[in-house]
């Protein structure tokens, strides 16, 4: 595999990633490549290249097929801003909207060269889409870009299949892909246009939706969205890999070499699955990855795993078992691979679907041989877990054995709030689970003779968060001793239904409206109530508590007292309510 510019062969495709080269099955265009080279190809690389000029690619001979683009493993603007908007330190060496800078250097380097979209910043902006750092409503990457074709979703069989088409020459067009067309197809289904969606924020609503529910690879429909006189077309999904191609796809030849600290845990650390059916509406892995589970076999794992013992600094730690959610193994129910996800339902919220396989025993005998293996110390899991589905587990062990064996100290979860309304609009569990959750860790922690904390994952100023259900955040957090390090302010990332929400002010499952904090103040209001011990805080908690009409919490989050019982709390007005 050619991992540099070949400056005497041209290679079949030439690849420019935002990213750090980091040659891991962890990494996005690492596995294309991989892919590609497993095919037959070539394949060059160049990550984040100067952009302000065309040096960069100076004695690269043009690519035979063609130039393919990412901006890496995230959305180059959220990358390189904060959710307040700010730079972050350190960035710089990925231009913002880089999809757009490095299809527009590769055009003009290498004249009527196809490029090719692919990752999650062409996944998620690639229909009409609202950008929060412009505050409007954007028209498809693909035709800001212009680029050729925008492969969406995990790429595998997409890329493998558009590389077979341009090297004999073939009509291009597979599932898992958006093109630009003169004509609108017969058979798609037609969004409002980014005409309609960028002016009305119902339309915007009614398209998110379509696009959500059509974002399925069994029953998922091609959509179109008009685009002035043309026409976006996006070809359904494709199918999952089965568990033999994740397999094919995880084994392929990488160097596994961390580009610097920030990668070094990844190297030693396991994937096991793909997908998600958790479907938090803020998260981007349903409209990326998709809610269909699937997952490699034990054995490829195992083998993996005995590989990484001999690697050079390997000291006996898994770092992860994991994936988009660590403990998904399947499909949620068994007809999710004939009939598709439910368009109008999820798997566990607002309550468990009765057809959920909610059985960890999988999961559990494969952590139980990987520890299990000669020269393994510890295995962690230090992705996220989806602790109302652990609970649903009705052995228990896996929970027991998680606790006994397989956390480093802390366990990071995610209940993001305490108000029940604001969690059926984060499409989260209720808070009664995580209570539940959190008792029955205390518990085996106790039983274990083990010291291991729990660390909630919260969002400040989510759609329908408003300064009272802070406050009652913060009381909440008060009650159950926690003070949060950390609170993630709601980040308005593309093609979210929560991003929907911010834009609109509506629920566009519904289409009732929402309310929204969006002004900079009132999100570092709400903000401050989830930190309020914080000296720093105090002015903006004063306030924040005011406009709650929550004054009787003053001494309570600023002196230290107790506060009012559960029971006795203070009503809100109804108006406010």
């Amino acid at each position: 595999m050619i991992f540099q510019a070949a400056p005497h062969r041209p290679a079949d495709f030439l690849l420019v990633t935002g990213g750090e080269w980091v040659d891991h099955p962890s990494f996005g265009a690492a596995v294309i490549a991989r892919v590609l080279e497993a095919e037959g190809f070539t394949v060059a690389y160049i990550a984040q290249p100067e952009w302000k000029d065309l040096s960069a690619f100076d004695g690269i001979p043009r690519p035979r097929l063609a130039g393919l683009v990412t901006s890496g493993n995230l959305d180059s603007m959220v990358a390189n801003y904060t959710a307040a908007k700010k730079r972050r330190s350190g960035e710089g060496r990925r231009p913002d909207r880089a999809v757009i800078v490095y299809t527009g250097l590769l055009k003009a380097a290498f004249p009527n060269l196809p490029v090719i979209l692919g990752g999650l910043e062409a996944s998620l902006r690639r229909f009409a889409h609202y950008d929060y750092w412009d505050d409007a409503v954007r028209r498809s990457v693909l035709v800001d870009a212009g680029a050729d074709i925008l492969v969406y979703g995990m790429g595998e069989h997409a890329i493998r299949d558009l590389a077979r088409q341009m090297d004999k020459g073939e009509p291009l067009y597979t599932r898992g892909i958006c093109v630009m067309t003169d004509t609108a197809p017969a058979d798609a289904v037609k969004l409002p246009s980014f005409e309609q969606v960028a002016k009305d924020k119902r339309a915007y609503a009614k398209a998110t939706m379509l696009e959500h529910r059509e974002h399925d690879p069994v029953r998922g429909r091609a959509l179109c969205q008009p685009h002035g006189k043309r026409f976006l077309v996006c070809a359904p999904p494709a199918m999952p890999l089965s568990a033999a191609e994740l397999d094919f796809v995880a084994e392929l030849p990488y160097t596994r070499m961390p580009a610097g600290k920030d990668t070094e845990e990844v190297q030693f650390s396991l994937i096991h699955n793909r997908g998600c059916f958790g479907a938090c509406n803020f998260c981007s892995l349903a409209f990326h990855q998709g809610r269909i589970v699937t997952s490699r076999s034990h054995t490829s794992l195992l083998r993996e795993a005995e590989f990484l013992t001999k690697l050079p600094g390997f000291k006996g730690y898994i770092h992860d078992v994991g994936g988009p959610t660590a403990n998904f193994r399947r499909p949620a129910c068994a007809k999710q691979m004939k009939a598709g996800t439910c368009a109008d339902r999820q798997c566990l919220t607002p309550k468990a679907c009765p057809s959920l396989d909610a059985s960890h025993d999988d999961y559990l005998s494969l952590l139980r041989k990987l520890r299990a293996l000669p020269g393994v110390k510890k295995v962690f899991v230090r992705s996220g877990i989806r602790y109302d589905f652990l609970m649903l587990d009705k052995s228990g062990r896996c929970m027991e054995e998680l606790v006994e064996h397989h956390i480093s100290g802390q366990l990071k979860v995610a209940p993001e709030h305490c108000r029940d309304h604001v969690l059926d609009l984060m499409g989260k569990p209720r808070f009664a689970a995580y209570r539940a959750f959190a008792k029955r860790y205390e518990t085996l922690n106790a039983e274990a003779g083990k010291k291991q904390f729990l660390v909630p994952y919260l969002i400040s100023s989510h759609p329908g968060s408003r300064p009272e259900d802070a406050a009652e955040l913060a009381l909440t957090l008060k009650r159950m001793g926690r003070r949060p390090e950390q609170v993630q302010d709601f980040y308005p990332t593309p093609g979210t239904i929560s991003t929907c929400m911010y834009h609109t002010g509506l629920d566009p499952r519904t289409m009732k409206p929402v309310y929204v904090a969006k002004t900079p103040h009132e999100k570092a209001m709400q903000r401050a109530l989830l930190q309020w011990f914080l000296p720093q805080n105090r002015k903006l908690v004063l306030e924040g508590l005011q406009k709650a009409g929550r004054t009787d919490l003053i001494p309570v989050l600023l002196s230290g007292k107790k506060g009012p019982s559960a029971g006795t709390r203070k009503s809100l007005p109804k108006k406010r309510r």
